[in-house]
């Protein structure tokens, strides 16, 4: 069984062992969107880019299929795409007239969760430690007051912290 978020490698097709379609998407479309999440940043784009390049590998599938790596015709495709999509962001970015900022309270609701889930990697201390510092403005002496504990353990709590976040740690 395969872990959640662990990357499978599926190794190429014999050119006499074809695949429909609908198997390859279901093997890759996870993959792909999370690829393209990292690199777009963004959830909708990401999502409309990777149909797009699967569309596109669907119209093309009895050529593709018979392709010695599939795969990575598919992320080829989608990464073409997003420059494409990026190329003509920018020459239309001139032309354009700027409406003000538009705000997805969706997206806003997404990056709370991310946020949210990022903070249960730590410890309520390190969180603790953290949200007086970094989101309130108290020193490390204010937020030793409040958390009954000596600054010096205010400032080594955020800084593990903070490498936990960063990823460079392990949770404590």
């Amino acid at each position: 069984m395969q872990a959640e978020g662990e990357v499978v490698r599926i190794p190429p097709l014999a050119k006499d062992a074809p695949r429909d379609f609908r198997s390859f998407f279901e093997d890759e479309h996870r993959r792909l969107f999370q690829t393209l999440y990292v690199v777009i940043g963004d959830r909708q784009e990401a999502a409309d880019l990777m149909q797009q390049s699967f569309l596109k590998l669907w119209e093309r599938w009895d050529q593709v299929n018979r392709m010695e790596d599939p795969v990575a015709y598919l992320f080829r495709t989608a990464l073409n795409g997003n420059r494409m999509r990026l190329r003509a962001a920018r020459r239309h970015a001139g032309r354009r007239i700027p409406l003000g900022l538009v705000r997805d309270e969706f997206e806003d609701v997404e990056l709370r969760e991310d946020v949210r889930q990022l903070l249960t990697a730590l410890t309520p201390r390190q969180r603790a430690a953290l949200l007086l510092l970094d989101l309130y403005g108290y020193g490390s002496e204010e937020a030793g007051e409040i958390l009954g504990i000596r600054s010096s353990t205010v400032r080594a709590l955020a800084s593990q912290g903070r490498t936990v976040l960063r990823g460079t740690g392990k949770p404590a």
